[in-house]
């Protein structure tokens, strides 16, 4: 039955984002069910068919062995594990993780690995959907790095895109999930999880593209695809991936390309983590205070988590979690959307929190729902990393910010309805 619920809650997030649509009219039949096939045969290809999932769980098994790499150099200014009582914390097991992986890319990308990477697959994405090759190169970027980072790939042509164009943008960078966070992510729950994380990182790209031209989709007389006015009069068949992947010029090997992706990742691991404590500090205080005023009325576990998933738990059950675990499953997407995906993780692999109660099935179905980073402060972090790149583009990213809010959460719960009908 809780199957049967997942095509409902499919059809229900289309109806959403038809609802909040721009302009109905001009929604691209193409485009949006060449989109939804491309998430729902990802889906379909990794969670159902025997040989996409080994190829799944070959990847995930990759990642488990980086993750182990990374440990060494954790041990080594650390401690060893077994000796170590930090050794499960956050700050030791999951931010290390994210130095590590961040000099990984900044490697790949001097090798010129990443960008072949990102045009195969923003090619492919280009092919079935249609849309234009910034857009996809850009869907392809936010696969393998974060909102942060995926502007940079596509920076000469910022200034250029259309409102419809730069929604798209926005949209996949809040749909998707950046490689080195989701290496943390893997760190929180276990390596069990990580076929989950790889198969919403890929559904996430096609899932921002079907939302944003949902949303927002392309209008009549701007400039199409193949008419843009980009830099130096470029056209749309020379678009291409920026040379360097970070402002500045191009590292002179491969040792200084590691160093500057580790101080990079140095810089994010200091921001995720000043985050986390800021943030589960002010939920424990707001639990503090609602279960001081529940206790004057008889309910003394009022909490911030037991009002936020009754507000979601509706949206929960649609996408396949039984009843009795949507309250639980509600309040960890609620926590992801009004702070980060972050402090949901950490609550979902809480084993002694409320998540335990969790059976494994919607443990999963919540894992794709959770794995994005559409939330409240990333509009702020777009426009300040894709406004710093086009300034003239500020007041488009400002008005555009919460249906791109919107957009990216869709994009993430249909990924959770896909794969709440094949787990």
């Amino acid at each position: 039955m809780n199957h049967l619920f997942g095509l409902v809650g499919v059809a229900a997030i289309l109806a959403v984002a038809w609802l909040f649509s721009a302009d109905r009219r001009r929604i691209s039949l193409r485009i949006v069910g060449a989109a939804f096939a491309l998430q729902a045969g990802i889906a379909v290809l990794v969670l159902y068919t025997p040989w996409g999932i080994a190829a799944i769980k070959g990847m995930s098994n990759g990642v488990a062995d980086l993750l182990g790499y990374a440990g060494k150099g954790t041990e080594f200014l650390f401690g060893p594990t077994e000796k170590n009582p930090l050794a499960n914390t956050f700050a030791i097991a999951a931010l290390p993780v994210i130095i590590f992986f961040a000099a990984l890319v900044a490697i790949l990308y001097y090798l010129g690995i990443m960008q072949r990477v990102v045009r195969w697959v923003g090619g492919a994405i280009g092919w079935v959907t249609g849309i234009s090759r910034v857009e996809s190169l850009s869907a392809a970027a936010n696969i393998f790095v974060g909102q942060s980072e995926s502007p940079l790939v596509i920076r000469p042509y910022l200034a250029a895109l259309t409102p419809p164009q730069l929604f798209t943008v926005m949209t996949v960078g809040m749909a998707g999930v950046a490689g080195t966070i989701l290496a943390a992510y893997a760190s929180l729950l276990g390596a069990a999880y990580l076929p989950y994380l790889l198969a919403a990182a890929f559904m996430s790209a096609p899932g921002g593209v079907l939302m944003a031209k949902m949303m927002m989709p392309d209008g009549a007389g701007e400039a199409k695809a193949d008419e843009l006015p980009l830099e130096g009069g470029t056209a749309e068949d020379q678009v291409d991936v920026a040379e360097t992947f970070e402002e500045g010029v191009q590292p002179a090997n491969v040792i200084q390309a590691a160093s500057q992706g580790a101080l990079t990742g140095v810089r994010l691991a200091v921001a995720v983590g000043a985050m986390v404590l800021a943030f589960v500090a002010l939920v424990a205080l707001a639990n503090g205070i609602l279960g001081g005023i529940g206790g004057w009325f008889g309910h003394p576990e009022l909490s911030f988590q037991g009002i936020i998933g009754l507000v979601f738990r509706p949206i929960m059950f649609l996408i396949g979690i039984p009843w009795t675990e949507s309250g639980v499953a509600g309040g960890l997407f609620g926590t992801k959307l009004v702070l980060n995906e972050f402090v949901a993780f950490i609550d979902l692999g809480n084993s002694a929190g409320p998540s335990a109660a969790l059976s494994d099935r919607s443990r999963a179905i919540i894992t794709f729902a959770l794995c994005g980073f559409s939330n409240f402060s990333s509009i702020a972090i777009q426009l300040a990393v894709t406004g710093g790149l086009a300034p003239e583009q500020r007041p488009v990213i400002a008005r555009l910010g919460l249906r791109a809010l919107l957009a990216g959460s869709l994009a993430n719960l249909m990924s959770a309805a896909l794969a709440g009908l094949l787990i």
